[in-house]
């Protein structure tokens, strides 16, 4: 190994530049020509030679070599932080190419509570099986973490996107229904237009973007009825299982009681006059070129078993 890098020290200048400026930002780290030569696995001999050929190329002096030890010149300062950064490029460009034909991995995506539990989680073995390599690290919370300050590589959003930098790809749609369960339409009555919900009690969402009006379509046009009621959640399956336990009437994604309406404990009501409205749910997520293959796959597989 050793041979081999001193026969290539010889080499013209140009030959092999990022191994040159691996020997050089050893050096600079180290302190010392011997140091980094215990690293680097070379004499330091071999490893003088080649800042010595950097710096005839450049023609400064990038290191001021005293018996006790090396410093950095003004050039050399740059040259380090430009050797730096050409290194961490490199090496993020070789980690792409290699992702491409195994993808691996920390993969860190972010679900609220809901549509983890009921869409997302059954997947993940799925998954796991399919891409072994890829080690995923899953946060549930109905927090909205911030992708673009890297506090995760994708994450799983309802509704419209905030303009950013991100990029966004469709899973699927989020139907929106109203539920109740029977025990309550047998103590309170059935609504069988929209207006009746004026003597119901409507459980809604309390965040902002929510707004305490429920849409409705009759003879094809569309309208919004202001309702009222007891209670407000952050989430479509805690309100549906208020509704499953007889507190109210929600109005919520169907895929939070879907299994609520399969069993008979929830069943949908107003359904003549449902406008058909959907919420879209995107994977959000850093794209570009340099996007790791981990997260490609995963977009892609969620695509796949959720359309």
């Amino acid at each position: 190994m050793r041979r081999i890098f001193e026969s290539d020290a010889k080499a013209p200048p140009g030959a092999d530049r990022a191994r040159s400026l691996e020997v050089f930002s050893t050096v600079a780290a180290e302190g010392s020509f011997s140091a980094a030569g215990r690293l680097l696995g070379l004499t330091p001999s071999a490893v003088s030679r080649t800042v010595d050929r950097i710096e005839a190329r450049l023609g400064v002096r990038l290191l001021l070599r005293t018996t006790r030890a090396l410093s950095l010149t003004a050039e050399g300062q740059a040259y380090l932080g430009a050797a730096r950064r050409i290194l961490a490029d490199l090496d993020e460009a070789e980690q792409a190419i290699a992702d491409r034909g195994t993808p691996r991995g920390r993969l860190r995506i972010s679900v609220s509570h809901a549509h983890g539990r009921l869409a997302i989680i059954p997947l993940l073995g799925e998954f796991g099986r399919r891409y072994p390599h890829i080690l995923v690290d899953i946060g549930v919370s109905d927090r909205l973490v911030d992708v673009a300050a890297g506090e995760a590589d994708v994450a799983i959003r309802f509704g419209p996107l905030a303009d950013s930098s991100l990029t966004a790809r469709k899973l699927s749609e989020n139907r929106r229904v109203i539920v109740a369960a029977p025990n309550y339409l047998a103590r309170h009555g059935t609504p069988l237009v929209p207006e009746d919900l004026l003597e119901h009690n409507c459980l809604n969402f309390n965040f902002r973007r929510a707004e305490p009006v429920w849409p409705f379509r009759r003879d094809g046009r569309d309208y919004a009825l202001s309702v009222r009621g007891t209670i407000e959640a952050n989430n479509g399956e805690t309100l549906g299982q208020l509704a499953a336990d007889g507190v109210g009437i929600t109005r919520v994604g169907r895929f939070s009681v879907v299994e609520e309406i399969a069993s008979g404990r929830l069943v949908p009501v107003l359904e003549d006059y449902n406008p058909g409205d959907v919420e879209l749910v995107h994977a959000v997520f850093a794209g570009g070129a340099n996007m790791p293959a981990r997260v490609r796959v995963f977009v892609d597989f969620l695509s796949e078993r959720l359309r």
